[in-house]
């Protein structure tokens, strides 16, 4: 868990980081937006279409998934120490 944790911070960091640099040069996300043909509107409904697509897709997937993980978490020998 402690490497995912630390990765998640270098990320934000960094992140963080080059965000202060582009802002520092005037560079918005706006402008890196309109720069891919895309406004803040379009991305967010994008966003949103991906929550309604991918949710009752995670739902139904771990109706096979969460069953089988179970039977062979069940039926796994014990560990030694």
């Amino acid at each position: 868990m402690f490497p995912f944790l630390s990765t998640l911070f270098k990320i934000a960091v960094i992140s963080l980081l080059v965000g202060a640099a582009l802002s520092f040069m005037n560079v918005t996300a706006e402008d890196i937006l309109g720069s891919v043909g895309m406004s803040p509107l379009q991305l967010w409904i994008y966003m949103l279409e991906f929550r309604d697509w991918a949710i009752p897709n995670m739902i139904l997937g771990a109706f096979i998934v969460v069953p089988i993980w179970l039977v062979i978490y069940l039926f796994r020998p014990p560990r030694a120490g």
